[in-house]
């Protein structure tokens, strides 16, 4: 997998959505029960029991987003003893939860740093210059409508599941499909992990697309051997749902400035 780092697509007007985006991710991540452990690897049951009651609040859950169909009984965040020793103590559910409205929710939890780093890296990188293009409101409430379609495409092919489903991805995914429509010639600078971290500049339209095509690749459990902790469907819907939105502001996106200097040992061809 190619590491993106920079594009050279310099924006007309400072991305204050995209800003606040990731700082709310981060926020959250940091008041997140139980994510002190995951930084420290030192998380112990306690942590445990509060990261899943906190989930099975916030994050959004195909059974629940499809059949309306809530748990009788939830993590309450304590830790008890039982006849298989110690755990988490589960009881009815204390409060009334919005399907529709957990959906919201879960695109600003994550399940670790480097979910939430990875994500917040894409959105940096990409999502500055769809903004840019489709302006600060239009932007936003595209930023919603990929994340409801990815939560809601997954929830399809996984009606039954009742893990919970968290994180920016799918939203994210929307933005680089927006940005393969709209810049598809910009120049991307990437990090290849060969022997080492080697440094290229390529086309948008080859780092997105082969993103994109991994995503599908997991998404049918091909080349993995953990595809189901990882909803890579979401990933495909979202960045499908982007490139539908994102294509009529085709024309009139002005092209990304042509880089100086050296690609690939040569100097940049305008058609590449």
């Amino acid at each position: 997998m190619v590491i993106p780092v920079h594009d050279v697509n310099p924006a007309r007007r400072t991305p204050w959505v995209t800003y606040a985006l990731i700082l709310a991710n981060v926020l959250v991540f940091l008041f997140t029960p139980g994510m002190t452990g995951s930084a420290t690897g030192d998380g112990g049951l306690a942590q445990m029991c509060g990261l899943r009651a906190f989930l099975d609040h916030w994050a959004a859950v195909p059974q629940e987003l499809l059949q309306h169909r809530m748990p009788r009984l939830v993590p309450t965040g304590e830790t008890g003893v039982g006849p298989q020793g110690p755990g988490c103590v589960v009881a009815p559910p204390d409060y009334d939860k919005s399907p529709e409205l957990s959906v919201l929710t879960a695109m600003f939890l994550h399940g670790g740093w480097l979910h939430l780093l990875g994500n917040m890296l894409f959105l940096w990188i990409f999502g500055n210059n769809v903004e840019d293009r489709m302006g600060h409101v239009r932007y936003l409430l595209f930023y919603g409508v990929c994340g409801y379609a990815a939560t809601y495409g997954f929830a399809l092919l996984n009606a039954d599941s009742g893990a919970p489903l968290i994180g920016a991805s799918g939203a994210i995914a929307g933005v680089l499909g927006a940005y393969l429509v709209l810049y598809p010639k910009a120049r991307v600078w990437v990090l290849v992990p060969f022997l080492i971290f080697l440094p290229l500049r390529l086309p948008a339209w080859l780092v997105l697309g082969f993103w994109f095509g991994l995503q599908a690749v997991y998404s049918s459990g091909g080349a993995v051997s953990d595809a189901g902790t990882v909803a890579y469907v979401a990933h495909v819907v979202g960045f499908v749902v982007g490139m539908l939105i994102a294509w009529p502001l085709r024309r009139g996106t002005p092209p990304p400035p042509e880089p100086r200097g050296l690609l690939f040992g040569r100097r940049a061809r305008p058609g590449w």
